[in-house]
Formats: C-alpha cells, structure tokens, sequence
C-alpha cells in the first residue's frame, strides 16, 4: 500500500490481529469479527467497521492495519450472513440490532476503553447510521466515507430503475465476501454478459445468468420502485441525522453514485446542530478508495484523532473542502453549498444555450427515442469502472440526442450547489424519460460531463409537461474560451432501464414503443452561479 499511495503517514506502531472472534447477535448468531491493535502500552480507542463485503481485500489492510498502526483498535465484523457470520444477509432489517450487540460485546472485552468511533464506506456507512438510530453512549465519532443511507434511492431514481448499479450491487453482495477469486470472476461474468442481460425482455429475472443464480432480495428491488411501497418501510436511516449529536465527518465524490445521499445527511447533519464537516473530492464511488485514498484516509484519521484522542490539529479550519473541477484545485468553504444566485439558462431553435428569457412556450425542437435501440449511457456516477468523467461527443452526434451550447466564455463562469433542469416537454404516447446533461465544451470541442439527471414523464396530446429534475450537486469551474453545454435524451442505457413507452413496468415489459419528445422553448437548465474563490 505504501508503494502504491506514497502520502500515507509512517505507522507509529506495529500492528497485532486476533482473527476469527465469534461475536453473539442479539439472537445468537455468531458474527465473525477480527480484532487488529497497536502493538504498544496504554489504552486506546476502537474503531467498529462492519461490513457484509468479507475481512480480506481491501478492508483488512486498508481499514484494519492501517487504522491499528496509528493508534487504534478495529473491530472488523462481516455481517450476518455474510464471511463466515452465521443467520441470512437483509438489506437493512439487522444492521441496528447486530450493532448494538457488538458493542455489547466490546463492553467485556479487556481492551476495550470505552471509547468508540465507526469509519468505512458504502454499505459500510449503513451499518453506521443503523448504530446511530439508538447510539450507544461509547459511540463518539462517526466517518461515512462515500455512504448509504437510503437503500431506495441505490436502486432507483427518477421514478426509474438504476438498472446496471443494481446489477453491480447484486454481484458484489452475492460474491465479494467470499474473497477476491469469486468476486472477480463474478464481475468479469457480469461486464461479459451485461448486454444481454440489460436488454432482456422482461427484464425480470434475466440477471440470474449473469449473477449465476437467483437473489431473491436484488428481485424484491427491482420491483419496488415506489418509495413509499411498504416494502422499503424501514430501509432509509436519514431520520438519525436528523437528531444526531455524534460528530460526523461525511466524504464524496462528484461522481459518486451515492453523492446525492452524502449531500442530503449534511444538511441535516448541519440542521440538527452537531459537528460535521464534509469532503467532496473529483472521485467515483470506487476511486474514492483508489486513487483519492491518501486524502481520504488523512481526513477520516484527522477526524477520528480529533474526537476520540482529543488531537485536533489535524482538523482543517472550515467545514468543507471542495475540489472544483475544471480547474483542478481544491477550496476550504464555510459550508456547503456556498452563497450561489440559480440562473437559467435557455435552449434555442438553432442549438444555442443562452441566458434571455423566451417570451412563450412554443415547441422547440423534436426528437425520437427507440427503447429498441436505447441512447446509451456514458460515464457518471455509476459503481463500475466506466463512471466518472467521459468524453461526449461520439454519444452527442446520435439523431437521438439535443445539444443546446452556450458562446465561448469571455471570463471564466463559477458554478457551486445543486443543478436542475426545468423541463416543458411533450410527447405522443404520454410515456417517457428525460434524461439531462450539463457538460464542460474545451476549445477543441471536446465535450464532458459534470453532472447529470432523470425525470419519467407522464403527458397528454400536445400540452407540456412541466417537471423539475434533480442533475446532483456540483463544483465546477468554466473557464474561459469554454462553453456550457445541456445536454438532452430519451434515456441513458444501461444506467437506468429502458422507458417502454408504453406506460408497462420496465421490468416486465415485453413490448417497446418509440416514442416522440417535444422540448419546448420556457424549458431552462438552471445553474447555480457563485464564486469558488479561496476562503
């Protein structure tokens, strides 16, 4: 690892591990669990990181020998039903219970001070909100790094199925904890048969010859698209943040699948009065740990040090730090978003982004979108190796996408907080998706995403719709000779399953009908102006 990232801090001790500890479950299931520690005398804090991916790669070096050789103990448990634990994995419906016993367990240990702070990433950072539910009074540091909160909203967005992200969380559920060979050979299955698989009709159950069996929960996902269905009662864990007085240290990536999430327990982290702080980095869900480890292991290690050792000088002066794209440089912030003034920005008839007002809602221009032969998706935020930052112009010259470009910019133009896109749209078969892109246009044309969003679309005869649709949250800078450019399609596929057009669940539809979308002139992409200037 030091070959690897060479900005990781020298150890400070050398590190012990006793594996294979049974840890009783609150209905006696064993919950197996490594203990690693500092070699040195004295007490020291405990880190809990529970995790249903395994105990080997990466979360035995990367969060049980590292975190041990500056000072802490780590308790690293697989989940029920996962790595050896005994009982059957859920999504969400033991995390809270099989926490507390943990600590239950920690409390008899000898080594145990009584001080506890949780760390770790994705569905790492679940099992962290479950134990903030009902804390335990021990618990006195939390880091989400790249978090989930809401199972939901991993599987569905828009009023649409994230289709190959929950292709991506299945695999990865099903097969990382039984090591590094079945994990990997799964994914490979996966890439090589995700055509065919994403293109199936129905949709429902073709998964199982690229997960190599049945997963009886990834079908329950796949067919409980509404929030509010009784089925995800209990899954979201964002009331805790709603109260929480445990400090918390929140990290992201622009590009994260799970950024939106990460942004949403700030602001309630921020209402509800606590500490926290929030680092947002030029990272996808995966590199976050890859590429962006050193920095994100110097802000978890900086806020760990600070609340449970009582060593603050590690901690940055502000809340916030941000890396502002299109510049490539990083800015400490009071908070998140800074002050920013949202601003339309106005489609034209002859491809044009400009910011005067239309004077009317007259259709605009017209497009056919073919779920025979869907708009394909391109980079985002998506958990495979294919997220992040693309280069558009291949997808931008299809008949089934609209550009709509702004001049080259005289000075550079600033945009920090969330993005949307105020949609007036209509169609002929009152079934559809917009999918909606703001992308960066250098002075070679190159064309590249920022970020990105989907709305479904129900219309009657030729009235527009009007639907406002969430693009994420960004910062990024525009410079100058630049141009701001929306970008405008039927869908995204694989990322979100195929709108139908015919108003048929996309999981068990069989039958596709193109459809027209009309975008009308008082459509607007709404950015959020405001300075990224140092602090």
């Amino acid at each position: 690892m030091r070959a690897i990232w060479r900005n990781l801090p020298a150890k400070r001790y050398d590190a012990g591990w006793e594996p294979g500890l049974v840890v009783p479950a609150a209905d006696g299931s064993p919950l197996i669990t490594d203990h690693y520690f500092p070699r040195g005398e004295g007490d020291f804090p405990t880190l809990l990181v529970r995790s249903p991916y395994g105990r080997g790669l990466p979360w035995s070096p990367q969060y049980g020998l590292l975190f041990a050789e500056q000072g802490f103990h780590v308790v690293l448990q697989s989940c029920r039903g996962t790595g050896g634990s005994g009982g059957a994995f859920h999504l969400w419906r033991n995390e809270a219970a099989d926490g507390l016993a943990t600590v239950s367990w920690l409390r008899e240990q000898p080594w145990f001070d009584g001080t506890l702070g949780t760390v770790g990433p994705s569905y790492l950072g679940y099992v962290q909100w479950a134990l903030a539910l009902d804390p335990p009074p021990e618990l006195k540091a939390m880091v989400v790094q790249v978090g989930l909160h809401d199972p939901h909203a991993l599987f569905h967005s828009g009023g649409t199925l994230l289709l190959e992200n929950t292709l991506a969380v299945g695999s990865g559920m099903t097969y990382q904890h039984q090591g590094t060979g079945p994990f990997v050979k799964a994914a490979l299955r996966l890439r090589r048969r995700l055509r065919a698989v994403t293109t199936a009709r129905p949709l429902r159950g073709a998964y199982v010859s690229a997960l190599g069996g049945e997963v009886p929960w990834l079908d329950d996902v796949m067919t409980h698209p509404d929030a509010e269905d009784t089925y995800w009662h209990g899954a979201s864990l964002a009331e805790p943040a709603e109260r929480l007085r445990v400090p918390t240290a929140l990290i992201t990536g622009w590009h994260d699948a799970l950024a939106d999430q990460t942004f949403e327990q700030y602001q309630r982290l921020r209402r509800a009065g606590g500490e926290t702080a929030l680092l947002a980095g030029p990272w996808t869900h995966t590199s976050a740990l890859q590429q962006g480890w050193p920095e994100v292991f110097a802000e978890s290690l900086a806020w760990l040090r600070a609340h449970l050792d009582g060593d603050r000088s590690g901690l940055r002066p502000t809340a916030v730090r941000a890396h502002i794209g299109g510049e490539n440089a990083w800015r400490d912030l009071d908070d998140w978003p800074p002050p920013h003034t949202p601003t339309p920005w106005h489609p034209t008839p002859d491809g044009h982004l400009t910011r005067q007002t239309p004077t009317d809602s007259a259709p605009l221009t017209t497009f056919r979108y073919d779920p025979a032969d869907p708009t394909p998706s391109l980079g985002g935020p998506l958990l495979s190796r294919t997220a992040g930052p693309r280069d558009n112009s291949t997808l931008e010259a299809r008949d089934d996408v609209l550009t709509f470009t702004g001049p080259p910019l005289t000075e550079p133009v600033d945009i920090a907080g969330p993005v949307c896109a105020r949609l007036s749209v209509s169609t002929d078969t009152g079934h559809a998706d917009v999918f909606t892109r703001l992308c960066d246009v250098d002075a070679q044309g190159r064309s590249v995403n920022v970020c990105d969003g989907l709305g479904r679309l129900r219309t009657t005869g030729d009235t527009p719709t009007r639907v406002t649709v969430p693009m994420s949250t960004t910062a990024h800078r525009f410079a100058a000779g630049h141009r701001i450019r929306w970008q405008i399609s039927g869908g995204a596929h694989p990322r979100y399953a195929r709108n139908p057009g015919t108003g048929d669940s996309p999981v068990d539809a069989t039958t596709f009908t193109p459809v027209r979308i009309t975008l009308h002139a008082d459509s607007a992409l709404v950015l959020p102006h405001g300075s990224v200037e140092p602090r």
